[in-house]
């Protein structure tokens, strides 16, 4: 399919997501197939695809495998009720899910956005909390610059101030960690940085405002996504965790950027040796291809609210539902079966280990930027990564947004940007000779907004 050719006035009906629409429908930047690791656009152009779609297209587009058991399970069952009915693969989903998680990550909730997992986890936190005789414990810290979606509790413990700004009050009893990023003591580190693991401490100072007995939970991204690659001090996240646990506090990581290989592991938490209470998930769970989202819950939640396991209420009557959530989509058939083949391409294709095994390759690339006109920091960690621009004076993300138009429409490059970062998160399939192509036209287009 190619020559689209939409008139302006046919591309006004739809208002795009954090997208610029004006300047967009001016200029329009369309995708109409996808191959391997590029997209292709309305005219024809093959443009390298540097971001995996949104963080999720990991095992690289239009996977015959993954195609088929869309197709067959959209033959065989298009929808089946998930409240008090099901489907059978969702639960060969869920044991298969569980056996990739760490420790006793032993059971999943389903959804199908990143928002909804953390608006589930949340809910499942204060759940817990109040089936133990502790319902006082409301209150959520997350992390300044964090990102965990678009509902009113993940922008509420969000730290992105403009993701935050136009919706009031939000969700009451949040607080936040500091970012973990500085760039004084930390600029142009590879992997891990070795400086800011105290800025864990700071929940301490948190713990001690509000009092652990009012706390729920702690929600944190192992390096931080959207607002351009964060990576976590070393001993960071371990000493989060400690502090937490002590507290009684639960700990929910946010990797639905994350997980699937992104940082060399099934999840992140593993690339830690950590076990975190609950971890949200989404993206790469279906290669990107059927929205799908969920969260990993350890045993001693779901006994807790489920079999009233040191709840002081006991269990809830087995005729009623345990816990009052969930969505129409949960579980879909078509996501389902599109998860499955997903893990089956990880595992067969070894593409978490093969993460591993590029990492310092993948990173000496990123580096090798370092020096190009206006670049004030580059962060690589897994096969993700972080570049800095300068920011023209007064103007913040202009030159971000001139690195989009210019690596689109000049370069045959897809390259995500938050504001004057860009952000590179290739698929876990690419190349050698596709890593080179993309740094090199990386190159390009920073030269070209300098």
């Amino acid at each position: 399919m190619t020559g689209v050719a939409l008139k302006p006035n046919e591309l006004e009906a739809y208002w795009m997501p954090f997208s610029a629409n004006r300047a967009f429908k001016a200029r329009p930047r369309l995708f109409v197939a996808a191959d391997g690791v590029h997209y292709r656009t309305d005219t024809g152009r093959q443009v390298l695809d540097a971001t995996s779609g949104l963080y999720c297209v990991n095992a690289g587009h239009g996977r015959r495998r993954i195609v088929d058991a869309i197709k067959e399970a959209a033959e065989r069952l298009d929808f089946a009720p998930p409240f008090q009915y099901a489907q059978p693969q969702v639960f060969e989903l869920a044991n298969r899910l569980a056996l990739l998680a760490p420790g006793d990550l032993n059971h999943v909730m389903l959804a199908t956005s990143g928002s909804e997992a953390v608006e589930t986890a949340m809910k499942v936190a204060l759940a817990y909390h109040r089936a133990k005789g502790e319902g006082q414990r409301t209150k959520f810290i997350g992390r300044e610059r964090a990102y965990h979606g678009v509902g009113f509790g993940g922008i509420a413990v969000g730290g992105i101030p403009a993701n935050r700004k136009a919706f009031g009050a939000m969700l009451p009893g949040t607080d936040h960690l500091p970012s973990t990023y500085d760039r004084a003591h930390q600029a142009f580190s590879v992997g891990e940085p070795a400086w800011g693991a105290h800025l864990a401490d700071e929940l301490n100072r948190l713990i001690a405002l509000h009092d652990a007995s009012n706390i729920a939970a702690v929600i944190v991204e192992p390096t931080a996504g959207s607002t351009g690659c964060l990576p976590p001090p070393q001993g960071y996240l371990e000493r989060l965790v400690e502090i937490a646990g002590h507290h009684g506090i639960l700990v929910i990581f946010d990797e639905v950027i994350t997980g699937f290989g992104r940082l060399g592991h099934a999840f992140a938490a593993e690339r830690y040796g950590l076990v975190p209470d609950l971890i949200t998930f989404a993206k790469g769970v279906t290669n990107g291809s059927v929205p799908m989202s969920g969260v990993l819950l350890r045993d001693q939640i779901y006994r807790t609210v489920c079999d009233g396991e040191d709840a002081p209420a006991g269990a809830p009557p087995r005729h009623l539902p345990e816990l009052f959530h969930g969505y129409t989509y949960s579980g879909h058939p078509l996501a389902t079966a599109a998860a499955l083949a997903t893990l089956d391409v990880y595992r067969d294709e070894a593409l978490f280990e093969r993460t591993r095994e590029r990492e310092a390759a993948f990173a000496e690339r990123m580096m090798s930027l370092q020096g190009l006109p206006n670049v004030a920091d580059i962060r690589p960690i897994g096969l993700m990564c972080g570049i800095d621009l300068h920011c023209i004076e007064n103007r913040p993300g202009q030159r971000g947004y001139r690195a989009i138009e210019t690596s689109f429409h000049e370069l045959d490059l897809y390259v995500r940007v938050a504001l004057d970062t860009l952000i590179l998160a290739p698929p876990l399939i690419a190349t050698d000779d596709e890593l080179d192509a993309m740094t090199e036209r990386v190159a390009e287009t920073i030269r070209r907004v300098q």
